[in-house]
């Protein structure tokens, strides 16, 4: 299943507050800026509810899409997850986290990642 990422899951991004004040799913990307071709590493962190199903990362750009998403077991899943995209073409791209439970999405947190590639980096 792909997702598309425009402004109606933006709204749904500002609900992704758990209980107590703390945020059911954070993200961090790195690197932010690098040449192609590159690998991201996507670093989660999931709070844990019995209502968490999957969670999902993707990598997309104008020209490429890739994604991978791990089944979780609820509130006993473990809380970090490491995902890994290697060898991503020079683009502009969008890598989202997103948090699905069994009625749908429970939250989205995204980033912008920029992949120089050769061409660019001649100019």
């Amino acid at each position: 299943m792909r997702y598309v990422l425009c402004g109606v899951l933006i709204v749904v991004a500002s609900s992704s507050v758990g209980t107590a004040g703390s945020e059911r799913l954070t993200m961090r990307v790195t690197p932010l800026v690098s040449y192609a071709p590159t690998s991201l590493i996507v670093q989660t962190q999931i709070e844990p509810n019995e209502a968490n199903r999957w969670i999902e990362v993707i990598a997309e750009s104008n020209d490429f899409y890739r994604s991978s998403e791990i089944q979780l077991e609820g509130d006993h899943s473990a809380r970090s997850s490491r995902f890994e995209f290697r060898d991503l073409p020079g683009g502009q791209y969008t890598v989202a986290a997103v948090l699905k439970g069994s009625d749908g999405l429970l939250a989205l947190k995204r980033q912008e990642v920029r992949v120089v590639s050769s061409a660019e980096s001649a100019q």
